[in-house]
């Protein structure tokens, strides 16, 4: 009995879900981007885990590696993460020898990140495979199909999706 009473508790706290429209759903496109990011982050994935590094190891030694010199406060604002969710992982590649970390040369406070040559050598290593995936994918496409390929992911990043429970999906 008091199982019960629980698991109602629990279901009350949960929140009103707006009703959707289950044919308006592209789920062909929703699951091949699942599949496509299984898959191009799986080579990558291999790599870390002999070093027992995991998905954040390899932003943040990716971002480091083309931006030299960028700032703690820019890497967090382009990973949107915490800085306390920042702070095990770059110490873990500070301490590994794959990152350095230097005062700003006008303000000292300020921290800038740089790939050591073991990081920049960790990051070709990692965005090699990520390259050949998407040299194979593009393979064949003319240029315009190649841009209209860019654009669609740029168009993917940083979007806001409205949900309006009162609409019924047929604009």
């Amino acid at each position: 009995m008091v199982r019960q009473s629980a698991t109602k508790a629990a279901k009350k706290d949960l929140p009103e879900l707006p009703v959707v429209d289950d044919k308006a759903i592209d789920f062909e496109t929703i699951e091949r981007l699942f599949f496509a990011y299984r898959d191009f982050v799986s080579d990558p994935d291999a790599i870390l885990s002999k070093f027992g590094y995991g998905r954040a190891h390899h932003r943040v030694v990716y971002f480091v590696s083309r931006r030299p010199g960028m700032t703690v406060a820019d890497l967090l604002a382009i990973l949107q993460i915490t800085k306390q969710s920042l702070a095990r992982v770059l110490k873990e590649l500070i301490d590994s020898g794959y990152i350095r970390q230097m005062a700003g040369p006008a303000d000292r406070r300020q921290r800038r990140l740089y790939p050591t040559l073991a990081g920049r050598e960790l990051a070709l290593a990692l965005s090699e495979p990520q390259s050949q995936r998407i040299a194979n994918a593009m393979q064949g496409l003319s240029i315009a199909e190649r841009d209209a390929v860019r654009r669609f992911l740029d168009g993917m990043q940083k979007q806001t999706v409205a949900v309006n429970p009162d609409t019924d999906g047929a604009d």
